[in-house]
Protein backbone atom coordinates (compact mmCIF):
# COMPACT_ATOMS: atom_id res chain seq x y z
CA UNK A 1 0.00 0.00 0.00
CA UNK A 2 2.92 2.30 0.77
CA UNK A 3 4.29 1.85 -2.76
CA UNK A 4 0.92 2.78 -4.25
CA UNK A 5 0.84 6.04 -2.27
CA UNK A 6 4.18 6.98 -3.82
CA UNK A 7 3.13 5.77 -7.27
CA UNK A 8 -0.21 7.58 -7.61
CA UNK A 9 1.16 11.17 -7.42
CA UNK A 10 2.89 10.61 -10.77
CA UNK A 11 -0.57 10.66 -12.40
CA UNK A 12 -1.18 14.25 -11.27
CA UNK A 13 0.61 16.11 -14.12
CA UNK A 14 -1.25 13.93 -16.65
CA UNK A 15 -4.65 13.76 -14.96
CA UNK A 16 -6.62 15.34 -17.84
CA UNK A 17 -5.34 12.85 -20.39
CA UNK A 18 -5.71 10.03 -17.87
CA UNK A 19 -9.33 11.03 -17.19
CA UNK A 20 -10.07 11.12 -20.92
CA UNK A 21 -8.55 7.65 -21.24
CA UNK A 22 -10.75 6.33 -18.44
CA UNK A 23 -13.87 7.86 -20.00
CA UNK A 24 -13.03 6.21 -23.32
CA UNK A 25 -12.47 2.90 -21.50
CA UNK A 26 -15.90 3.27 -19.86
CA UNK A 27 -17.56 3.92 -23.21
CA UNK A 28 -15.82 0.86 -24.67
CA UNK A 29 -17.21 -1.28 -21.87
CA UNK A 30 -20.73 0.07 -22.45
CA UNK A 31 -20.44 -0.62 -26.20
CA UNK A 32 -19.53 -4.22 -25.48
CA UNK A 33 -22.53 -4.61 -23.17
CA UNK A 34 -24.98 -3.37 -25.81
CA UNK A 35 -24.04 -5.93 -28.51
CA UNK A 36 -25.47 -9.11 -26.85
CA UNK A 37 -28.74 -7.30 -26.02
CA UNK A 38 -29.20 -6.33 -29.70
CA UNK A 39 -28.43 -9.93 -30.70
CA UNK A 40 -30.98 -11.20 -28.18
CA UNK A 41 -33.70 -8.92 -29.62
CA UNK A 42 -32.87 -10.05 -33.16
CA UNK A 43 -33.10 -13.75 -32.29
CA UNK A 44 -36.16 -13.49 -30.03
CA UNK A 45 -38.20 -10.91 -31.99
CA UNK A 46 -36.99 -9.39 -35.26
CA UNK A 47 -36.02 -12.57 -37.12
CA UNK A 48 -38.85 -14.90 -35.92
CA UNK A 49 -41.48 -12.16 -36.52
CA UNK A 50 -40.03 -11.04 -39.86
CA UNK A 51 -39.36 -7.45 -38.71
CA UNK A 52 -36.90 -6.70 -41.51
CA UNK A 53 -36.99 -2.91 -41.11
CA UNK A 54 -36.05 -3.09 -37.42
CA UNK A 55 -33.40 -5.69 -38.23
CA UNK A 56 -31.74 -3.31 -40.72
CA UNK A 57 -32.06 -0.31 -38.37
CA UNK A 58 -30.38 -2.15 -35.52
CA UNK A 59 -27.72 -3.55 -37.83
CA UNK A 60 -26.87 0.04 -38.83
CA UNK A 61 -26.85 1.06 -35.16
CA UNK A 62 -24.55 -1.87 -34.42
CA UNK A 63 -22.21 -0.79 -37.21
CA UNK A 64 -22.22 2.78 -35.82
CA UNK A 65 -21.30 1.39 -32.41
CA UNK A 66 -18.36 -0.44 -33.99
CA UNK A 67 -17.19 2.79 -35.65
CA UNK A 68 -17.33 4.53 -32.27
CA UNK A 69 -15.36 1.62 -30.80
CA UNK A 70 -12.75 2.11 -33.53
CA UNK A 71 -12.18 5.72 -32.44
CA UNK A 72 -12.25 4.83 -28.75
CA UNK A 73 -9.75 1.99 -29.19
CA UNK A 74 -7.42 4.30 -31.10
CA UNK A 75 -7.56 6.92 -28.34
CA UNK A 76 -7.00 4.36 -25.59
CA UNK A 77 -4.16 2.61 -27.44
CA UNK A 78 -2.31 5.81 -28.38
CA UNK A 79 -3.06 8.48 -25.80
CA UNK A 80 -3.43 5.97 -23.00
CA UNK A 81 0.09 4.77 -23.67
CA UNK A 82 1.28 8.38 -23.77
CA UNK A 83 0.10 8.76 -20.17
CA UNK A 84 2.45 5.90 -19.24
CA UNK A 85 5.27 7.37 -21.32
CA UNK A 86 4.83 10.76 -19.65
CA UNK A 87 4.91 9.19 -16.19
CA UNK A 88 7.96 7.14 -17.15
CA UNK A 89 9.71 10.32 -18.30
CA UNK A 90 8.84 12.04 -15.01
CA UNK A 91 10.22 9.13 -13.00
CA UNK A 92 13.36 8.97 -15.13
CA UNK A 93 13.84 12.72 -14.61
CA UNK A 94 13.39 12.36 -10.85
CA UNK A 95 15.71 9.38 -10.51
CA UNK A 96 18.40 11.05 -12.65
CA UNK A 97 18.21 14.26 -10.62
CA UNK A 98 18.37 12.18 -7.45
CA UNK A 99 21.40 10.27 -8.73
CA UNK A 100 23.16 13.58 -9.35
CA UNK A 101 22.77 14.38 -5.65
CA UNK A 102 23.82 11.00 -4.25
CA UNK A 103 27.18 10.71 -2.46
CA UNK A 104 30.06 8.87 -4.11
CA UNK A 105 29.61 6.00 -1.64
CA UNK A 106 26.48 4.98 -3.54
CA UNK A 107 28.38 4.71 -6.82
CA UNK A 108 31.25 2.95 -5.06
CA UNK A 109 28.83 0.22 -4.00
CA UNK A 110 26.58 -0.07 -7.08
CA UNK A 111 27.53 -1.08 -10.60
CA UNK A 112 26.84 1.33 -13.45
CA UNK A 113 25.01 -1.32 -15.49
CA UNK A 114 22.73 -2.15 -12.56
CA UNK A 115 21.82 1.52 -12.11
CA UNK A 116 21.14 1.85 -15.84
CA UNK A 117 18.89 -1.23 -15.73
CA UNK A 118 16.79 0.40 -13.02
CA UNK A 119 16.49 3.64 -14.97
CA UNK A 120 15.66 2.06 -18.33
CA UNK A 121 14.29 -1.51 -18.15
CA UNK A 122 12.44 -1.19 -14.85
CA UNK A 123 10.80 2.09 -15.79
CA UNK A 124 9.55 0.60 -19.07
CA UNK A 125 7.48 -1.93 -17.12
CA UNK A 126 6.30 0.81 -14.77
CA UNK A 127 5.12 2.75 -17.82
CA UNK A 128 3.06 -0.21 -19.02
CA UNK A 129 1.51 -0.60 -15.58
CA UNK A 130 0.77 3.13 -15.37
CA UNK A 131 -1.28 2.94 -18.57
CA UNK A 132 -2.78 -0.55 -18.62
CA UNK A 133 -3.16 -1.02 -14.86
CA UNK A 134 -5.93 1.49 -14.02
CA UNK A 135 -7.48 1.06 -17.46
CA UNK A 136 -7.66 -2.74 -17.21
CA UNK A 137 -8.87 -2.59 -13.63
CA UNK A 138 -11.55 -0.01 -14.39
CA UNK A 139 -12.69 -1.72 -17.59
CA UNK A 140 -12.79 -5.10 -15.91
CA UNK A 141 -14.85 -3.98 -12.91
CA UNK A 142 -17.34 -2.07 -15.08
CA UNK A 143 -17.66 -4.92 -17.58
CA UNK A 144 -18.00 -7.65 -14.94
CA UNK A 145 -20.68 -5.70 -13.05
CA UNK A 146 -22.46 -4.75 -16.27
CA UNK A 147 -22.31 -8.27 -17.69
CA UNK A 148 -23.61 -9.74 -14.41
CA UNK A 149 -26.54 -7.28 -14.32
CA UNK A 150 -27.45 -8.12 -17.92
CA UNK A 151 -27.15 -11.87 -17.26
CA UNK A 152 -29.25 -11.53 -14.11
CA UNK A 153 -31.93 -9.72 -16.15
CA UNK A 154 -32.05 -12.67 -18.56
CA UNK A 155 -32.13 -15.38 -15.87
CA UNK A 156 -30.66 -14.72 -12.44
CA UNK A 157 -30.21 -18.35 -11.20
CA UNK A 158 -27.83 -19.06 -14.11
CA UNK A 159 -26.00 -15.76 -13.50
CA UNK A 160 -25.55 -16.70 -9.83
CA UNK A 161 -24.04 -20.08 -10.75
CA UNK A 162 -21.47 -18.34 -12.98
CA UNK A 163 -20.49 -15.72 -10.38
CA UNK A 164 -19.85 -18.42 -7.77
CA UNK A 165 -16.58 -19.22 -9.60
CA UNK A 166 -15.11 -15.76 -9.01
CA UNK A 167 -14.07 -16.33 -5.34
CA UNK A 168 -12.24 -19.49 -6.41
CA UNK A 169 -10.29 -17.51 -9.01
CA UNK A 170 -9.49 -14.75 -6.50
CA UNK A 171 -8.19 -17.28 -3.95
CA UNK A 172 -6.03 -18.98 -6.54
CA UNK A 173 -4.63 -15.64 -7.72
CA UNK A 174 -3.88 -14.50 -4.19
CA UNK A 175 -2.04 -17.73 -3.42
CA UNK A 176 0.43 -17.23 -6.28
CA UNK A 177 0.82 -13.45 -5.97
CA UNK A 178 3.73 -13.46 -3.51
CA UNK A 179 5.59 -16.17 -5.41
CA UNK A 180 5.23 -14.08 -8.57
CA UNK A 181 6.55 -11.01 -6.76
CA UNK A 182 9.71 -12.80 -5.59
CA UNK A 183 10.26 -14.39 -9.01
CA UNK A 184 10.03 -11.04 -10.78
CA UNK A 185 12.37 -9.42 -8.24
CA UNK A 186 14.99 -12.14 -8.81
CA UNK A 187 14.68 -11.62 -12.56
CA UNK A 188 15.24 -7.87 -12.19
CA UNK A 189 18.33 -8.42 -10.07
CA UNK A 190 19.87 -10.78 -12.61
CA UNK A 191 18.96 -8.43 -15.49
CA UNK A 192 20.80 -5.64 -13.67
CA UNK A 193 23.83 -7.91 -13.17
CA UNK A 194 23.90 -8.82 -16.87
CA UNK A 195 23.76 -5.13 -17.80
CA UNK A 196 26.55 -4.37 -15.34
CA UNK A 197 28.78 -7.16 -16.66
CA UNK A 198 28.05 -6.16 -20.25
CA UNK A 199 28.86 -2.49 -19.57
CA UNK A 200 32.08 -3.55 -17.84
CA UNK A 201 33.14 -5.85 -20.68
CA UNK A 202 32.42 -3.29 -23.38
CA UNK A 203 34.24 -0.54 -21.47
CA UNK A 204 37.26 -2.84 -21.11
CA UNK A 205 37.22 -4.21 -24.67
CA UNK A 206 40.72 -2.88 -25.42
CA UNK A 207 42.16 -4.66 -22.39
CA UNK A 208 40.29 -7.81 -23.36
CA UNK A 209 41.72 -7.73 -26.88
CA UNK A 210 45.22 -6.90 -25.63
CA UNK A 211 45.21 -9.91 -23.30
CA UNK A 212 43.29 -12.16 -25.75
CA UNK A 213 40.71 -12.78 -23.02
CA UNK A 214 37.74 -13.41 -25.29
CA UNK A 215 37.14 -16.90 -23.87
CA UNK A 216 37.33 -15.64 -20.28
CA UNK A 217 34.94 -12.77 -20.96
CA UNK A 218 32.53 -15.12 -22.75
CA UNK A 219 32.67 -17.52 -19.81
CA UNK A 220 31.98 -14.74 -17.29
CA UNK A 221 29.11 -13.43 -19.37
CA UNK A 222 27.64 -16.90 -19.79
CA UNK A 223 27.66 -17.42 -16.02
CA UNK A 224 25.54 -14.29 -15.58
CA UNK A 225 23.41 -15.26 -18.54
CA UNK A 226 22.77 -18.69 -17.00
CA UNK A 227 21.71 -17.11 -13.72
CA UNK A 228 19.33 -14.88 -15.67
CA UNK A 229 17.87 -17.90 -17.50
CA UNK A 230 17.38 -19.70 -14.19
CA UNK A 231 15.69 -16.68 -12.60
CA UNK A 232 13.53 -16.11 -15.65
CA UNK A 233 12.68 -19.81 -15.67
CA UNK A 234 11.43 -19.59 -12.08
CA UNK A 235 9.34 -16.56 -13.01
CA UNK A 236 7.84 -18.29 -16.04
CA UNK A 237 7.14 -21.41 -13.96
CA UNK A 238 5.02 -19.39 -11.55
CA UNK A 239 3.39 -17.61 -14.50
CA UNK A 240 2.63 -20.96 -16.15
CA UNK A 241 0.96 -22.20 -12.97
CA UNK A 242 -0.95 -18.94 -12.74
CA UNK A 243 -2.17 -18.90 -16.36
CA UNK A 244 -2.92 -22.61 -16.65
CA UNK A 245 -4.79 -22.64 -13.33
CA UNK A 246 -6.93 -19.59 -14.05
CA UNK A 247 -7.60 -20.77 -17.62
CA UNK A 248 -8.78 -24.15 -16.29
CA UNK A 249 -11.13 -22.44 -13.82
CA UNK A 250 -12.51 -20.32 -16.68
CA UNK A 251 -12.93 -23.35 -18.95
CA UNK A 252 -14.63 -25.33 -16.18
CA UNK A 253 -17.00 -22.40 -15.65
CA UNK A 254 -17.88 -22.48 -19.35
CA UNK A 255 -18.73 -26.20 -19.10
CA UNK A 256 -20.95 -25.59 -16.09
CA UNK A 257 -22.62 -22.71 -17.93
CA UNK A 258 -23.36 -24.79 -21.03
CA UNK A 259 -24.73 -27.70 -19.01
CA UNK A 260 -26.80 -25.49 -16.69
CA UNK A 261 -27.99 -23.25 -19.51
CA UNK A 262 -28.89 -26.25 -21.65
CA UNK A 263 -30.93 -27.75 -18.84
CA UNK A 264 -32.72 -24.46 -18.14
CA UNK A 265 -33.41 -24.07 -21.88
CA UNK A 266 -34.74 -27.63 -22.12
CA UNK A 267 -36.97 -27.01 -19.12
CA UNK A 268 -38.42 -23.92 -20.83
CA UNK A 269 -37.02 -21.50 -18.28
CA UNK A 270 -35.19 -19.47 -20.96
CA UNK A 271 -35.48 -19.20 -24.75
CA UNK A 272 -32.82 -20.05 -27.33
CA UNK A 273 -32.35 -16.31 -27.97
CA UNK A 274 -31.90 -15.67 -24.23
CA UNK A 275 -29.42 -18.51 -23.98
CA UNK A 276 -27.48 -17.18 -27.01
CA UNK A 277 -27.33 -13.71 -25.43
CA UNK A 278 -26.25 -15.34 -22.17
CA UNK A 279 -23.40 -17.12 -23.98
CA UNK A 280 -22.30 -13.80 -25.47
CA UNK A 281 -22.40 -12.15 -22.04
CA UNK A 282 -20.33 -15.01 -20.64
CA UNK A 283 -17.69 -14.20 -23.23
CA UNK A 284 -17.87 -10.53 -22.27
CA UNK A 285 -17.78 -11.56 -18.59
CA UNK A 286 -14.69 -13.75 -19.08
CA UNK A 287 -12.68 -11.17 -21.03
CA UNK A 288 -12.31 -8.79 -18.05
CA UNK A 289 -11.62 -11.77 -15.80
CA UNK A 290 -8.73 -12.69 -18.08
CA UNK A 291 -7.72 -9.03 -18.16
CA UNK A 292 -7.65 -8.98 -14.37
CA UNK A 293 -5.47 -12.08 -14.39
CA UNK A 294 -3.06 -10.34 -16.79
CA UNK A 295 -3.29 -7.24 -14.60
CA UNK A 296 -2.03 -9.23 -11.60
CA UNK A 297 1.02 -10.30 -13.59
CA UNK A 298 1.55 -6.78 -14.89
CA UNK A 299 1.06 -5.31 -11.41
CA UNK A 300 3.71 -7.59 -9.92
CA UNK A 301 6.10 -6.80 -12.77
CA UNK A 302 5.53 -3.05 -12.59
CA UNK A 303 5.55 -2.80 -8.79
CA UNK A 304 8.76 -4.83 -8.62
CA UNK A 305 10.32 -2.28 -10.96
CA UNK A 306 8.85 0.58 -8.93
CA UNK A 307 10.30 -0.90 -5.74
CA UNK A 308 13.75 -0.86 -7.33
CA UNK A 309 13.08 2.72 -8.46
CA UNK A 310 12.22 3.64 -4.85
CA UNK A 311 15.41 2.02 -3.57
CA UNK A 312 17.34 4.67 -5.48
CA UNK A 313 14.93 7.50 -4.66
CA UNK A 314 15.04 6.70 -0.93
CA UNK A 315 18.83 6.55 -0.75
CA UNK A 316 19.97 9.60 1.28
CA UNK A 317 21.33 12.44 -0.86
CA UNK A 318 24.23 14.77 -0.10
CA UNK A 319 22.75 17.46 2.10
CA UNK A 320 23.76 20.89 3.26
CA UNK A 321 23.07 21.89 6.82
CA UNK A 322 19.91 23.94 7.31
CA UNK A 323 22.07 26.94 8.21
CA UNK A 324 24.79 26.30 5.60
CA UNK A 325 26.13 29.48 4.01
CA UNK A 326 27.39 30.40 0.55
CA UNK A 327 31.13 30.73 0.94
CA UNK A 328 31.75 32.91 -2.13
CA UNK A 329 35.20 33.02 -3.75
CA UNK A 330 37.83 31.90 -1.25
CA UNK A 331 41.50 32.78 -0.87
CA UNK A 332 42.40 29.10 -0.40
CA UNK A 333 43.69 28.61 3.16
CA UNK A 334 43.09 24.88 3.81
CA UNK A 335 43.48 23.22 7.23
CA UNK A 336 43.03 19.56 8.22
CA UNK A 337 42.55 19.42 11.99
CA UNK A 338 42.84 15.88 13.45
CA UNK A 339 40.88 14.39 10.55
CA UNK A 340 39.91 10.72 10.64
CA UNK A 341 38.28 8.78 7.81
CA UNK A 342 37.52 5.24 6.69
CA UNK A 343 35.78 3.73 3.66
CA UNK A 344 34.93 0.48 5.43
CA UNK A 345 34.28 -0.35 9.06
CA UNK A 346 37.49 -1.29 10.84
CA UNK A 347 39.79 -0.02 8.06
CA UNK A 348 40.97 3.48 8.92
CA UNK A 349 42.56 5.36 6.02
CA UNK A 350 43.30 8.58 7.91
CA UNK A 351 43.72 8.81 11.67
CA UNK A 352 43.95 12.23 13.35
CA UNK A 353 45.67 13.80 10.34
CA UNK A 354 46.60 17.47 10.62
CA UNK A 355 48.07 19.64 7.87
CA UNK A 356 47.91 23.22 6.61
CA UNK A 357 48.06 24.64 3.10
CA UNK A 358 48.35 28.46 3.08
CA UNK A 359 46.55 30.35 0.33
CA UNK A 360 48.46 30.42 -2.94
CA UNK A 361 50.97 27.76 -1.82
CA UNK A 362 51.61 24.29 -3.25
CA UNK A 363 51.46 21.17 -1.10
CA UNK A 364 52.73 17.89 -2.58
CA UNK A 365 51.72 14.47 -1.27
CA UNK A 366 54.01 11.51 -1.93
CA UNK A 367 54.38 8.02 -0.56
CA UNK A 368 53.30 4.42 -1.11
CA UNK A 369 49.84 3.51 -2.45
CA UNK A 370 47.14 3.12 0.17
CA UNK A 371 48.47 5.88 2.41
CA UNK A 372 45.47 8.14 1.80
CA UNK A 373 46.86 10.72 -0.64
CA UNK A 374 43.90 10.56 -3.03
CA UNK A 375 41.54 10.35 -0.07
CA UNK A 376 42.84 13.69 1.19
CA UNK A 377 42.06 15.18 -2.23
CA UNK A 378 38.52 13.73 -2.15
CA UNK A 379 37.77 15.06 1.32
CA UNK A 380 38.42 18.73 0.47
CA UNK A 381 35.40 19.02 -1.93
CA UNK A 382 33.44 16.78 0.49
CA UNK A 383 33.06 13.84 -1.85
CA UNK A 384 33.04 11.86 1.41
CA UNK A 385 32.22 12.93 4.95
CA UNK A 386 34.91 12.60 7.60
CA UNK A 387 34.44 10.61 10.82
CA UNK A 388 36.23 12.99 13.12
CA UNK A 389 38.12 16.25 13.22
CA UNK A 390 37.53 19.23 10.98
CA UNK A 391 38.51 20.56 7.55
CA UNK A 392 38.38 24.32 7.03
CA UNK A 393 38.74 26.59 4.00
CA UNK A 394 39.52 30.21 4.89
CA UNK A 395 38.52 29.35 8.45
CA UNK A 396 35.10 27.99 7.42
CA UNK A 397 34.32 24.41 8.39
CA UNK A 398 33.44 22.82 5.03
CA UNK A 399 30.39 21.17 6.62
CA UNK A 400 29.02 24.64 7.39
CA UNK A 401 29.05 25.84 3.77
CA UNK A 402 26.96 24.72 0.82
CA UNK A 403 28.43 21.96 -1.32
CA UNK A 404 27.80 23.96 -4.48
CA UNK A 405 29.68 27.05 -3.31
CA UNK A 406 32.53 24.89 -1.93
CA UNK A 407 33.01 22.90 -5.13
CA UNK A 408 32.85 25.99 -7.34
CA UNK A 409 36.11 27.03 -5.68
CA UNK A 410 37.91 23.76 -6.50
CA UNK A 411 39.35 22.51 -9.78
CA UNK A 412 40.50 18.90 -10.19
CA UNK A 413 42.79 17.30 -12.78
CA UNK A 414 43.15 13.56 -12.19
CA UNK A 415 45.23 10.81 -13.78
CA UNK A 416 42.15 9.17 -15.30
CA UNK A 417 40.60 12.09 -17.18
CA UNK A 418 36.92 11.65 -17.97
CA UNK A 419 35.69 13.31 -21.15
CA UNK A 420 32.07 13.18 -22.25
CA UNK A 421 31.10 11.82 -25.66
CA UNK A 422 30.62 15.35 -26.97
CA UNK A 423 32.64 18.01 -28.79
CA UNK A 424 35.97 19.34 -27.55
CA UNK A 425 34.25 22.69 -27.06
CA UNK A 426 31.54 21.17 -24.86
CA UNK A 427 34.10 19.28 -22.78
CA UNK A 428 36.17 22.42 -22.12
CA UNK A 429 33.08 24.50 -21.35
CA UNK A 430 31.62 21.78 -19.09
CA UNK A 431 30.72 23.27 -15.72
CA UNK A 432 30.96 26.84 -17.02
CA UNK A 433 27.72 27.21 -19.02
CA UNK A 434 28.01 31.00 -19.31
CA UNK A 435 31.45 30.86 -20.95
CA UNK A 436 31.85 32.73 -24.25
CA UNK A 437 33.58 31.34 -27.33
CA UNK A 438 36.54 33.64 -26.68
CA UNK A 439 36.86 32.37 -23.10
CA UNK A 440 36.86 28.72 -24.23
CA UNK A 441 39.48 29.40 -26.91
CA UNK A 442 41.65 31.34 -24.43
CA UNK A 443 41.48 28.40 -21.99
CA UNK A 444 42.57 26.05 -24.80
CA UNK A 445 45.51 28.35 -25.61
CA UNK A 446 46.65 28.45 -21.99
CA UNK A 447 46.45 24.64 -21.86
CA UNK A 448 48.60 24.46 -25.04
CA UNK A 449 46.01 22.51 -27.02
CA UNK A 450 44.53 25.30 -29.16
CA UNK A 451 46.81 24.69 -32.16
CA UNK A 452 46.05 20.97 -32.13
CA UNK A 453 42.31 21.61 -32.02
CA UNK A 454 42.56 24.02 -34.93
CA UNK A 455 44.39 21.38 -36.98
CA UNK A 456 41.39 19.04 -36.75
CA UNK A 457 38.87 19.08 -39.65
CA UNK A 458 36.02 20.00 -37.30
CA UNK A 459 38.10 22.05 -34.89
CA UNK A 460 36.35 22.66 -31.58
CA UNK A 461 33.32 20.75 -32.93
CA UNK A 462 35.28 17.48 -33.05
CA UNK A 463 33.52 14.67 -31.17
CA UNK A 464 36.01 13.08 -28.76
CA UNK A 465 34.24 9.71 -28.49
CA UNK A 466 33.24 7.78 -25.38
CA UNK A 467 35.56 8.71 -22.50
CA UNK A 468 37.61 10.73 -25.01
CA UNK A 469 38.80 7.59 -26.80
CA UNK A 470 39.65 9.54 -30.00
CA UNK A 471 42.26 11.62 -28.17
CA UNK A 472 45.65 10.60 -26.83
CA UNK A 473 46.35 10.60 -23.09
CA UNK A 474 48.21 13.92 -23.32
CA UNK A 475 45.46 15.53 -25.39
CA UNK A 476 42.81 14.43 -22.90
CA UNK A 477 44.88 15.88 -20.06
CA UNK A 478 45.17 19.21 -21.87
CA UNK A 479 41.40 19.35 -22.45
CA UNK A 480 40.94 18.71 -18.72
CA UNK A 481 43.47 21.44 -17.92
CA UNK A 482 41.68 23.84 -20.28
CA UNK A 483 38.44 23.01 -18.46
CA UNK A 484 40.02 24.07 -15.15
CA UNK A 485 41.57 27.21 -16.70
CA UNK A 486 38.07 28.19 -17.79
CA UNK A 487 36.61 27.48 -14.36
CA UNK A 488 39.42 29.54 -12.78
CA UNK A 489 39.12 28.16 -9.22
CA UNK A 490 41.28 29.43 -6.35
CA UNK A 491 41.96 25.85 -5.17
CA UNK A 492 43.53 23.27 -7.49
CA UNK A 493 43.90 19.53 -6.95
CA UNK A 494 46.27 17.58 -9.21
CA UNK A 495 45.87 13.88 -8.49
CA UNK A 496 48.72 12.13 -10.35
CA UNK A 497 47.79 14.23 -13.38
CA UNK A 498 50.90 13.24 -15.39
CA UNK A 499 51.78 9.77 -14.08
CA UNK A 500 50.22 7.95 -17.07
CA UNK A 501 52.12 10.01 -19.68
CA UNK A 502 55.44 9.49 -21.40
CA UNK A 503 58.35 11.75 -20.42
CA UNK A 504 58.13 14.07 -23.44
CA UNK A 505 54.38 14.56 -23.06
CA UNK A 506 54.76 14.95 -19.30
CA UNK A 507 57.18 17.86 -19.76
CA UNK A 508 54.74 19.70 -22.02
CA UNK A 509 51.79 19.02 -19.71
CA UNK A 510 53.84 20.01 -16.68
CA UNK A 511 54.41 23.49 -18.12
CA UNK A 512 50.65 23.88 -18.54
CA UNK A 513 50.09 22.67 -14.98
CA UNK A 514 52.66 25.09 -13.60
CA UNK A 515 50.90 27.98 -15.32
CA UNK A 516 47.57 26.66 -14.05
CA UNK A 517 48.89 26.44 -10.48
CA UNK A 518 50.27 29.97 -10.41
CA UNK A 519 48.56 32.02 -7.70
CA UNK A 520 46.31 29.15 -6.62
CA UNK A 521 46.32 26.93 -3.56
CA UNK A 522 47.50 23.67 -5.10
CA UNK A 523 47.56 20.14 -3.75
CA UNK A 524 49.57 17.72 -5.87
CA UNK A 525 49.65 13.94 -5.62
CA UNK A 526 52.62 12.58 -7.55
CA UNK A 527 54.75 9.47 -7.99
CA UNK A 528 57.29 11.26 -10.20
CA UNK A 529 59.09 13.42 -7.71
CA UNK A 530 60.60 15.67 -10.38
CA UNK A 531 57.15 17.20 -10.88
CA UNK A 532 56.86 18.36 -7.27
CA UNK A 533 60.40 19.34 -6.24
CA UNK A 534 59.42 23.03 -6.41
CA UNK A 535 56.44 22.59 -4.08
CA UNK A 536 56.34 24.85 -1.03
CA UNK A 537 55.88 21.82 1.22
CA UNK A 538 56.06 18.07 0.61
CA UNK A 539 54.39 15.50 2.86
CA UNK A 540 55.48 11.87 2.83
CA UNK A 541 52.35 9.92 3.75
CA UNK A 542 52.00 6.23 4.55
CA UNK A 543 49.35 4.14 6.31
CA UNK A 544 50.95 5.40 9.55
CA UNK A 545 50.18 9.02 8.70
CA UNK A 546 52.63 11.82 7.91
CA UNK A 547 56.12 10.31 8.02
CA UNK A 548 58.09 13.37 6.83
CA UNK A 549 57.39 16.96 5.88
CA UNK A 550 59.40 19.83 4.43
CA UNK A 551 60.52 21.17 1.07
CA UNK A 552 62.60 19.24 -1.43
CA UNK A 553 66.00 20.34 -0.07
CA UNK A 554 65.21 19.79 3.61
CA UNK A 555 63.77 16.33 2.94
CA UNK A 556 66.87 15.31 1.01
CA UNK A 557 69.01 16.52 3.92
CA UNK A 558 67.02 14.35 6.33
CA UNK A 559 68.11 11.35 4.28
CA UNK A 560 64.88 9.56 5.11
CA UNK A 561 62.02 8.05 3.12
CA UNK A 562 61.82 10.92 0.64
CA UNK A 563 65.56 10.86 -0.01
CA UNK A 564 65.33 7.11 -0.58
CA UNK A 565 62.45 7.58 -3.05
CA UNK A 566 64.40 10.33 -4.85
CA UNK A 567 67.56 8.23 -5.17
CA UNK A 568 65.50 5.28 -6.37
CA UNK A 569 63.88 7.39 -9.06
CA UNK A 570 67.24 8.82 -10.15
CA UNK A 571 68.80 5.36 -10.42
CA UNK A 572 65.94 4.21 -12.67
CA UNK A 573 66.40 7.24 -14.94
Amino acid sequence: MGKLKKFLPYYKPHWKLFLADMICALLLALCDLVYPEITRSMLNDYIPNNKVQLLVIWAVILLAIYVVKLALNYFVSYWGHMVGVGMQADMRRDVFNHLEELPLTYFDNNKTGTIMSRIISDLMDISELAHHGPEDLFLSVITIIGAFIMMAKIYWPLALIIVMFLPLMVLFTGKLRFRMSKAFTDTRVETGEINANLENSIAGIRVSKAYTSRDYESEQFQKGNSRFVAARGRAYKVMAQFHSGTTFIGDFMQVVMYVSGGLFCAAGKISVGDFTAFVLYISIFMNPVRRLISFMEQYQNGMTGFQRFLEIMEYPIEKDKDDAVEIGRVKGDIVFDNVSFRYEEGKDVLNNLSLTVPAGKTLALVGPSGGGKTTICHLIPRFYNILGGKITVDGHDITDVTLSSLRKNIGIVAQDVFLFNATIYDNIAYGTPDATREMVEDAAKRANIYDYIQSLPDGFNTIVGERGVKLSGGQKQRVAIARVFLKNPPVLILDEATSALDNATELMIQRSLEELSAGRTTIVVAHRLTTIKNADEILVISDKGIEERGNHETLLEKNGIYAELWQGMKSVE
